[in-house]
């Protein structure tokens, strides 16, 4: 794996196996906030005033969204429980390759490295707001007592990995959230707004991030 500058200052990680980078060259950061927090966490916080939040993410990958999660709480009165999904986990060196702690508090940063590998173990707690835990599976194998008030969908594209956008491992993620959650991806396309439409959510385009015209979002009813 190799580390390419995007255009926002940030890095990100291209996958020579998948052959596809863990996210845009447009700006990996602002991506992530655009795509995750502003249009997910945000939106869903602002919409129904919850002060404790469960969280998926499918594709833990670096660990990106979860740390602008992070961040987004240091001015919040907000719980967060926060589970990511991640198939082929990045070592902890990797990880600190990436270059974030440039764009997230000290504090923000070290309460996350120093906690990245016990959270491969149990529930653990980065910080008086937060708690996390990375479940090392695929994503059709994994399985949670617990249910959902966001997913961050953070998949490689379908070009790569469709089997992470069938009918099938979208119905399973679905089943994972609560009545009124909020599903965010980078993506937006024809087989994924049918296949939304016909699990129960209610669709909408929203102005995509930088490189993007629209992404999607959509509300499990």
């Amino acid at each position: 794996m190799e580390f390419i500058m995007t255009r926002d200052g940030s890095k990100t990680l291209f996958n020579e196996q998948i052959g596809e980078c863990y996210h845009s060259k447009h700006g990996a950061v602002q991506e992530s906030k655009h795509v995750f927090i502003k249009m997910g966490l945000d939106h869903f916080f602002h919409q129904y005033d919850q002060d404790e939040i469960a969280i998926l993410e499918i594709g833990f990958g670096t660990g990106l969204n979860f740390i602008q999660t992070l961040a987004y709480t240091n001015d919040q009165k907000i719980q967060i429980d926060y589970l990511g999904i991640e198939g082929f986990p990045l070592s902890l060196e990797t990880v600190q390759k990436t270059g974030y702690d440039d764009f997230i508090s000290r504090d923000n940063w070290n309460d996350y490295i120093s906690n990245y590998q016990q959270a491969f173990k149990e529930d653990t707690s980065i910080n008086a707001k937060v708690k996390l835990h990375i479940d090392h599976t695929l994503l059709m194998d994994f399985d949670s007592d617990k249910r959902f008030d966001i997913v961050y969908f953070d998949a490689f594209a379908t070009i790569h990995q469709p089997e992470m956008w069938s009918d099938e491992a979208l119905a399973h993620v679905a089943k994972f959230m609560k009545s009124g959650a909020v599903f965010v991806t980078y993506a937006i396309t024809g087989n994924l707004k049918r296949s939304m439409k016909a699990l129960g959510f209610q669709i909408e385009k929203v102005p995509g991030a930088p490189g993007k015209r629209e992404m999607l979002r959509a509300t499990k009813i």
